[in-house]
C-alpha cells in the first residue's frame, strides 16, 4: 500500500490531470449528440413526471426506461436539478425536445457524474504496485495509469459526444476493484452491488466477481503448497456477502415487487427480441458469423445450393430479430454461458452494443501498467475496441475525433514501452494494427468514392466491425491463454 509521501504525491499531478480532462470535456458541450440524449432526455421527464408506479409501463415516446430502478432514482435526482435550467424538458412528449439550456444541463451532468470516476481512478492509481521509485514520471505505474483512464479516448466520446453516463458507472466498477486490491472486499461488493442495480450489464462480470470474492475472502487460508484449504471456509464471511447483495437489490427493487410490477420490469430490462446484433454490429462473434453466413449465402447461390440470396435484414439498419440463411440462427439461450468475464461478455452476449467494449478496456488498464503481457493485449484491444467507436458518430470521422484518438493511441504505445522496457507486441500483432490505417483509408475514402459504396452503403462498417472482431477475439484467446499458463495467478481478470 503506498504511504503518505507517495499518496501526497500522486494528489500533486492527478488534480492537474482531472482538472485538464474535465475542461476538455466542456469543449464538447455543443458537439455531436445521438438519440441517447432524448432518451435520457425522456427518462428525466417520465421519473419527474409520473408516479413511482407508472415509470416502466410509459410508452409514449419510443425511448421507454429500460435501466435498473436505481438508475431511475438517479434520474429523479437530476431532473430536480434540471428543472432549474429548463422545466420544458420534463415534459413527456413523443418529440425529441432539446434547447439550448436542456443541452447545456445535460451534458454538465455528464461532467459532474464523473467525479465518481475521477475518484475511482485516484484510488487505482493509489493502489498499483510499484517496483521503484522513478524521478522520470512517464516511468511511474500510477501516472499512466491515470492518463490511459482519465483521459481514455472511448468515453470521451461515446459519454461526451454520443452522450451516456458511462463515466459513472464505471466509476462503480474501478472503485470496487480498488476496494479490493486494498482488501476492503464487504466496501468492494458494495460497491459492485449498487453498480448492478444501476445498470444490469454488469451481471456478465458478476460470475467472475463472485468467485474472486469467494476465494479472497470466504476462504481464509491456504495449505502451504497454495493450495485451498476448503476447511477455512467462514460462512460468517459468506452471509455479510449475502446480505450486502440481497440490501441492496431489495432496496431497488422492492417497491415494485410490493407493487407487483416485477415482471414488468424485467421485461424491460431483458427485451430478448431485438435481435442477436445491435443495428450497427459490434465487433465481435457474431460479426464475425453473420459475415460468414452472408459469404456462405452468396456462394450457395452461385453453386445452386440456396434457393435465395441472403437475406437483407441484418444490414438494414433495423433493431430486430432476423434469421440467418445458411448458418444455424441464434437464440438468446446460446449467449448465456458470455457470463464469464467482460472480453467474453463483448464477444458472445446477446445483443451487445459496440459501446460495451469499455467494459473490458478500462479494468483492463489496470492490469496493463502491471504486467508486460497484459499490457500487450491493453494495446490491441484498445486500438481496435476505439476504432470501432467511430461509426456511433454519424458525421464523417472529423479531425478533432481523430487526433484524440491517435494521440491517446501514441501516448498508450510510448508510455507502456517505457515503462515495461521492451517490445510488447510481436510483428504480425503491428501488422494487424497497421490494418487498421487500411481499413479506415477503405472506408472513409475509397468505397465513398466508388459505386460500389453506393450499392451496398452497409459495406463500410461490415468491413470496420469483422477487421476489429478478429483483434478482440485475438485479445480473448492470448488473455486467456496467458491465465491458464501462469500457475496459482493471483490477479482476478475481470476484464
Amino acid at each position: 500500500t503506498p504511504g503518505p509521501k507517495m499518496a501526497s504525491a500522486v494528489d500533486h499531478w492527478f488534480m492537474a490531470l482531472a482538472l485538464g480532462v474535465s475542461l476538455l470535456k466542456c469543449l464538447f458541450i455543443n458537439a455531436y449528440r445521438s438519440t441517447d440524449f432524448e432518451v435520457h432526455r425522456n427518462w428525466l421527464a417520465i421519473t419527474h413526471s409520473l408516479p413511482v408506479s407508472r415509470w416502466y409501463y410509459e410508452n409514449t415516446s419510443a425511448w421507454t426506461l429500460d435501466y435498473p430502478p436505481l438508475f431511475a432514482w438517479f434520474e429523479l435526482g437530476l431532473s430536480h436539478v434540471g428543472r432549474h435550467f429548463d422545466e420544458n424538458m420534463l415534459r413527456i412528449q413523443r418529440e425529441a425536445y432539446h434547447s439550448e439550456a436542456t443541452v447545456l444541463f445535460q451534458r454538465l451532468s455528464v461532467i459532474a457524474t464523473d467525479l465518481m470516476y475521477i475518484l475511482a481512478t485516484r484510488e487505482c492509481c493509489r493502489s498499483v504496485s510499484v517496483q521503484k521509485a522513478s524521478k522520470d514520471i512517464l516511468n511511474r505505474p500510477s501516472f499512466v495509469l491515470a492518463v490511459l483512464l482519465l483521459f481514455n479516448f472511448g468515453l470521451l466520446i461515446v459519454d461526451h459526444i454520443h452522450f451516456q453516463y458511462n463515466g459513472f458507472l464505471m466509476g462503480f466498477l474501478l472503485l470496487s476493484v480498488a476496494k479490493h486490491l486494498q482488501s476492503q472486499h464487504l466496501q468492494g461488493a458494495l460497491l459492485f452491488s449498487v453498480l448492478l442495480n444501476l445498470k444490469h450489464i454488469y451481471l456478465y462480470v458478476a460470475p467472475a466477481y463472485g468467485v474472486y470474492l469467494l476465494r479472497s475472502y470466504c476462504f481464509t487460508k491456504d495449505h502451504p503448497d497454495g493450495r485451498l484449504n476448503w476447511r477455512s471456509f467462514s460462512l460468517l464471511r459468506f452471509f455479510a456477502l449475502g446480505s450486502i447483495v440481497v440490501s441492496v437489490t431489495a432496496l431497488s427493487f422492492g417497491p415494485f415487487v410490493a407493487m407487483g410490477q416485477l415482471p414488468q420490469v424485467l421485461s424491460r430490462l431483458f427485451p430478448f427480441k431485438r435481435g442477436l446484433c445491435h443495428a450497427y454490429w459490434a465487433p465481435n462473434a457474431w460479426a464475425l458469423y453473420n459475415a460468414a453466413d452472408k459469404g456462405l449465402a452468396v456462394l450457395g447461390l452461385r453453386l445452386g445450393l440456396v434457393e435465395s440470396g441472403p437475406q437483407a435484414s441484418m444490414t438494414g439498419g433495423l433493431v430486430q430479430e432476423f434469421r440467418h440463411t445458411v448458418l444455424p440462427s441464434v437464440s438468446p439461450s446460446v449467449t448465456l454461458p458470455s457470463c464469464l468475464c467482460a472480453v467474453c461478455l463483448f464477444l458472445f452476449g446477446w445483443h451487445v452494443h459496440e459501446k460495451a467494449v469499455l467494459i473490458a478496456i478500462l479494468p483492463l488498464s489496470v492490469l496493463a501498467v502491471q504486467s508486460r503481457e497484459d499490457a500487450g493485449i491493453f494495446l490491441i484491444l484498445s486500438t481496435t475496441g476505439h476504432y470501432s467507436l467511430f461509426p456511433l458518430i454519424f458525421t464523417a470521422a472529423a479531425a478533432p475525433e481523430v487526433s484524440l484518438m491517435l494521440l491517446f493511441t501514441l501516448f498508450s504505445f510510448c508510455a507502456l514501452t517505457k515503462l515495461h522496457r521492451c517490445s510488447l507486441l510481436g510483428f504480425l500483432e503491428r501488422l494487424y494494427l497497421l490494418g487498421v490505417a487500411a481499413v479506415c483509408a477503405v472506408c472513409e475514402i475509397v468505397l465513398p468514392l466508388s459505386p460500389l459504396g453506393a450499392r451496398l452503403p452497409f459495406l463500410p462498417l461490415l468491413l470496420t466491425s469483422v477487421y476489429c472482431a478478429a483483434g478482440v477475439a485475438y485479445c480473448f484467446t492470448r488473455l486467456y491463454g496467458s491465465l491458464l499458463r501462469t500457475p496459482g495467478h493471483s490477479k482476478a481478470k475481470t476484464s
